[in-house]
């Protein structure tokens, strides 16, 4: 498979660290040049970046709050300039900020808004007349099993992740007409920061509750966003669900 993805541009949000540096690294590996976005851990986004070019690959290093509707516009803006076009997006920035209800705040609610499901939204509108001019795109949305089942705690964040999903079908059905595939990837509990802070007794809780017993690490949702990229040219619209067998 290594060079399936020769000569094509992606850029992945939120990839300095967890599921977005897998994805970054996933795609380098077969080929793609790689934006790599970020917000605030610059260690980390070089890490990701030494990664890449430990694999010979061509990298760009972006720090761009997605949230900010300009901000995201330079991103993909800067992806053209420095590459010449954008082929793939990987939405994968993603924040939580996990409330009850009754002690949610709005401010609390905005930020997790504005990233996750604005975020998107705005790289996708700024990455769109580049694909259909080339009449060729890959967008994959990084969702959530939460979007699909719900959790306690995570009306916000579940919010963003079921709208990840609507967003999902209506983009496919109107860009489908270009050859530009929108797909979503809803993973379950995966190894990454955002998990394993929590307590030991929560982990296990949550693992109890996962047929397959272990949490997915990112590399598997990497390589399902990578299939999406090199072998899923029949598949948009679709929620691909890797999960441990969690929500079915």
């Amino acid at each position: 498979m290594a060079g399936a993805l020769d000569g094509q541009v992606a850029v992945v949000t939120g990839a300095s660290r967890g599921i977005g540096r897998a994805c970054a690294l996933e795609l380098a590996r077969h080929g793609a040049q790689v934006v790599v976005n970020y917000v605030a851990n610059a260690d980390a986004a070089e890490e990701t970046r030494d990664a890449i070019h430990e694999l010979g690959g061509t990298v760009v290093l972006v720090k761009a709050d997605v949230s900010d509707a300009e901000a995201a516009s330079d991103l993909i803006e800067t992806a053209v300039e420095e590459l010449g076009k954008v082929d793939i997006l990987v939405n994968n920035a993603g924040i939580n900020r996990d409330r009850t209800l009754s002690r949610l705040s709005v401010e609390e609610w905005d930020e997790v808004i504005g990233t996750n499901l604005s975020g998107m939204f705005y790289c996708t509108r700024a990455a769109v007349p580049h694909m259909r001019e080339a009449n060729y795109g890959r967008i994959i949305n990084i969702s959530s099993v939460i979007g699909q089942m719900g959790n306690i705690g995570q009306a916000n964040y579940g919010a963003t992740k079921a709208g990840m999903i609507g967003f999902t079908k209506t983009a496919a059905r109107e860009l489908a007409r270009n050859n530009i595939t929108v797909n979503a990837v809803c993973p379950g509990f995966v190894s990454t920061e955002m998990v394993t802070a929590l307590p030991e007794n929560i982990q296990d809780n949550i693992k109890a509750q996962i047929p397959l017993g272990r949490f997915g690490e990112p590399e598997e949702i990497a390589a399902v966003v990578r299939f999406l990229c090199t072998e899923g040219s029949w598949f948009t619209g679709a929620q691909l669900s890797p999960n441990g067998g969690q929500y079915m």
